[in-house]
């Protein structure tokens, strides 16, 4: 169970395809103008990268490999197609507000990515829980991203209007999803350097600051 689990966490923290692999880019700063439109594309993203990782390894010593890349284009596009026809039948308010990012999900970078580095080359059951670890990690970061604009730029999360808010328009437009992404990756980098240097020195809290401070008793 560790190996499915260190999948789960690999996606959401330690290679979150968006805060730390910068991956995925063009979906995320174009349809993140609500959680809702964010949860709904990082939801088809996952359904369609753990089957396709799952497939794709099932195939792993059959696809040859001159003709892999096309091959899981292929395995890609025909999962896409499915998410797109059933969101479309099921779901048209959140397929009209997508538009045209469902089916270029079928070369989301984030995607094939995973298909050439891991599922291409690693048993099919951690194949599927590293796409559904990536996919977890895709949806958290664009339903994040997605409320805080919504909740800064419409005074709503999820529809549901927040009293006495004055709305700042900037941040659903395209600078404001630039901004709210870099203040979230400078976040995410914080912590990782904090962990790090955790890791690197015995007894440090990861402020350089206080080690300096230390330092300085000890020379006096």
């Amino acid at each position: 169970m560790k190996p499915y689990l260190e999948r789960i966490k690999n996606g959401l923290l330690t290679e979150n395809p968006v805060f730390v692999l910068m991956l995925g880019m063009c979906p995320t700063l174009a349809v993140t103008t609500s959680a809702i439109n964010g949860f709904g594309m990082g939801v088809s993203s996952l359904v369609v990268l753990a089957v396709s990782n799952l497939v794709i390894s099932l195939l792993r010593k059959i696809i040859p490999d001159e003709v892999r890349l096309p091959a899981f284009i292929v395995v890609v596009a025909s999962f896409v197609t499915v998410v797109e026809l059933l969101m479309e039948a099921y779901i048209p308010s959140l397929y009209a507000a997508l538009g045209i990012y469902i089916p270029l999900i079928v070369v989301n970078c984030i995607i094939l990515g995973r298909a050439e580095a891991f599922a291409s080359k690693n048993p099919p059951i951690v194949s599927l829980f590293d796409g559904i670890g990536m996919g977890l990690g895709f949806t958290v970061a664009l339903t994040i991203i997605g409320a805080i604009r919504e909740l800064l730029g419409n005074g709503s999360v999820f529809g549901l209007q927040i009293p006495g808010y004055e709305p700042m328009a900037f941040f659903v437009r395209a600078p404001g999803a630039f901004l709210v992404l870099a203040v979230l990756v400078a976040i995410m980098n914080a912590v990782g350097i904090k962990n790090r240097a955790n890791k690197m020195t015995e007894g440090c809290d990861g402020c350089c600051a206080s080690c300096a401070a230390a330092c300085d008793k000890k020379e006096g």
